[in-house]
C-alpha cells in the first residue's frame, strides 16, 4: 500500500482546461499550486507562458502542456509544431493525445510514428501518452500501451477528462502491468476525492491528473 507512506502532493498535477478559462482563473490554479506544493500544473498551450511568468524562482512546482488535446486526430505536423512551441514557453512536459482512430484501425505505425515525432519535437522533456482507457477494449488499451512505450513516451495517461468515464482502478492496474518500470502512469478524468486519489495510487498511478486538487489535499 503505498499510499499509507506518500505525501499526496507528490502525485498531485492540478489541471485547468477548460475551453472557457481566463487569466485570473489560470494564475489562481499556478498561484494554489505554489502554496499547496503539488507536482505540476496542467494547462493548455496558451498559457504555457503565463504559467512560466508567474513561477517563482526556485518553485519545484512542473509546467505541463497539452498537445493534440482533446481528440487527438491533429496531423502529426501540427502535432509537432505545437509541441515545439509549448517547449519554447516554458513546458516542462507534453501531455499528447493519441490518435485513437489510427490505433483502433490498426494503422500502428502511423500511431508510432505519431509519438516518435512528438517526443523528438520535446527535446529531451517527458511526454505523455493520453490513451482515453475508458472508450477502449481491454486488447486496445494493452496495444495502446505498447505503441506508447515503443514511440518513446515517458508515461501513459488515462485520459483527457472531456470523453468516457471517470478512470478505473482497474485501468490504471492494468496500464501498470503493462508497460515498463521506468514508464509512469498518470492517471486522471474523474478524480474527486481524496480516497479515490490513493487508491488509484495504489493500482500504480505515479501522477493524478484533477481539477480539485485543493479539495483533495483539504
Amino acid at each position: 500500500m503505498r499510499s499509507t507512506e506518500i505525501h499526496l502532493g507528490d502525485y498531485l498535477e492540478s489541471t485547468c482546461l477548460s475551453p472557457t478559462a481566463t487569466r485570473k482563473e489560470i494564475d489562481t490554479l499556478l498561484n494554489d499550486a505554489l502554496r499547496c506544493n503539488v507536482r505540476a500544473v496542467c494547462v493548455s498551450a496558451h498559457w504555457v507562458s503565463r504559467c512560466a511568468l508567474l513561477a517563482k524562482p526556485g518553485a519545484s512546482v512542473l509546467r505541463v502542456a497539452t498537445v493534440g488535446f482533446p481528440l487527438g486526430t491533429t496531423h502529426t505536423k501540427a502535432k509537432v509544431q505545437e509541441t515545439g512551441a509549448v517547449v519554447e514557453l516554458g513546458a516542462d512536459e507534453v501531455d499528447m493525445v493519441m490518435n485513437l482512430g489510427a490505433l483502433r484501425d490498426g494503422s500502428h505505425k502511423v500511431v508510432r510514428e505519431d509519438i516518435e515525432s512528438v517526443v523528438r519535437a520535446a527535446q529531451g522533456r517527458p511526454v505523455k501518452v493520453i490513451v482515453e482507457s475508458g472508450l477502449l477494449s481491454r486488447e486496445e488499451l494493452c496495444r495502446a500501451c505498447d505503441l506508447a512505450v515503443e514511440g518513446g513516451a515517458m508515461f501513459l495517461k488515462t485520459g483527457t477528462g472531456v470523453y468516457g468515464p471517470a478512470v478505473t482502478v482497474e485501468e490504471v492496474a492494468l496500464i501498470r502491468s503493462r508497460v515498463p518500470a521506468s514508464v509512469g502512469v498518470k492517471a486522471a478524468g474523474g478524480i474527486r476525492t481524496r480516497e479515490m486519489a490513493l487508491s488509484l495510487i495504489d493500482a500504480g498511478a505515479d501522477r493524478l491528473g484533477t481539477s480539485r486538487a485543493l479539495e483533495i489535499l483539504a
